[in-house]
């Protein structure tokens, strides 16, 4: 067990002793935008030990978004007769045809919202209009689009429906673990928001068919180098453990009601990942009986083509197979101000935080919080 009165300094001395005592490179990826920036931010990989890396993978919910869902959203915000609702890391996001912001300047009705149930309110306020919000995001923000659904359907919304891109993010890990063409992952630190709602419990099978250590992790840097001081000293007594060290958050069931929310309006359903492919099951789709708020049968969308952006290697980057600096575009051709790439425009994206907190070379502990108790889950 890991004392949870150490400071974030004598926690990276752990660390680098547990380090220096594996004699081998290991790898540990973080599955959550928040994680991302927060290390990033706080200048955590240039203390790192040489034989230790922390890599991104998946973990934000506008770069995984397949290219094509991106052309079909800003498709459907160029039409005249929609208003689309959005969140703000959605506007810039280039597709095929420019991106949501050009499309609002030249006077489409493209609405920054901050709640799937400020789109709701758009459309009972304008009954005139067909509102679409657009749904993404993983297990956090997927109750929120089922409780506007449900909303919708018990006020007899009709001029409401959802563009719905929701991911899972269990069949995204079981999907970069057979994935021969990503490096080895000898432990993941998984997501505390989305583990809010999903529960620790569900990585159990991560664990024991993998034979690779979860661990759920808080995202301040005490708590994020504590994290990988459990996953280090994992490998170094060669050991697996799903260990949750946030439990003032994260229970082992999860969120019940947002669970319950979840299983009445949406059902799994293959879902197409932005340089993964189609992950069986990875997706949210909306059930028959609430099939009428899907915007896709109710504007008739036909399946986008899938592309890339010409030297974008964005999809590589969210799989862990590559480094934004390893993208001949980074820096130069894509910047924060001219986006090529998701993962330079969203504010959880990997190439952003490498642009914006690469350079530093110090850990920040002002924000430092004391660690809570972890739980090593039998």
């Amino acid at each position: 067990m890991i004392s949870t009165d150490q400071s974030a300094e004598k926690l990276l001395e752990r660390l680098r002793v547990a380090a220096q005592a594996v004699k081998e490179d290991i790898a540990f990826m973080e599955v959550c935008g928040t994680h991302t920036t927060s290390a990033f931010r706080c200048g955590l990989p240039t203390v790192m030990p040489p034989n230790v890396r922390l890599i991104s993978g998946p973990g934000c919910p506008v770069c995984v978004t397949s290219q094509g869902d991106i052309d079909r959203l800003i498709d459907l915000g160029s039409r005249q007769d929609v208003i689309l609702c959005t969140y703000g890391d959605m506007l810039r996001v280039p597709g095929r045809r420019g991106n949501l912001e050009t499309a609002r300047t030249r006077g489409r009705r493209i609405e920054v919202v901050y709640s799937s149930m400020d789109a709701l309110k758009r459309a009972i306020d304008e009954p005139d209009q067909q509102v679409v919000f657009a749904a993404v995001g993983f297990e956090t923000t997927a109750p929120a689009t089922a409780a506007a659904v449900c909303e919708a359907q018990r006020q007899n919304v009709r001029n409401f429906s959802v563009l719905a891109s929701h991911k899972r993010i269990i069949p995204a890990m079981r999907a970069l673990l057979t994935d021969e063409e990503i490096p080895s992952i000898h432990g993941f630190l998984c997501p505390g928001h989305v583990s809010v709602i999903i529960g620790s419990e569900i990585y159990r099978p991560i664990v024991d068919e993998f034979n690779v250590s979860c661990v759920i992790g808080g995202f301040e840097p005490t708590q994020l180098i504590s994290s990988l001081l459990c996953l280090t000293e994992l490998v170094l007594n060669r050991q697996t453990a799903l260990v949750n060290q946030y439990r003032e958050a994260v229970r082992p069931e999860g969120n019940p009601r947002a669970l319950a929310l979840l299983a009445e309006v949406f059902e799994p359903g293959d879902a197409r990942w932005r340089g993964m492919g189609i992950i069986p099951e990875s997706g949210l789709v909306l059930r028959d009986k609430y099939r009428h708020f899907d915007a896709v049968q109710r504007f008739e969308l036909s399946e986008p083509d899938e592309h890339e952006p010409p030297g974008c290697i964005c999809g590589k980057v969210i799989s862990g197979a590559a480094l934004p600096v390893q993208c001949k575009l980074f820096g130069r051709a894509c910047t924060p101000v001219s986006p090529i790439g998701p993962c330079m425009v969203s504010s959880e994206g990997t190439c952003s935080a490498w642009f914006k907190y690469g350079r530093s070379g110090h850990l920040n502990l002002s924000c430092t919080h004391a660690n809570e108790p972890q739980e090593v889950l039998p």
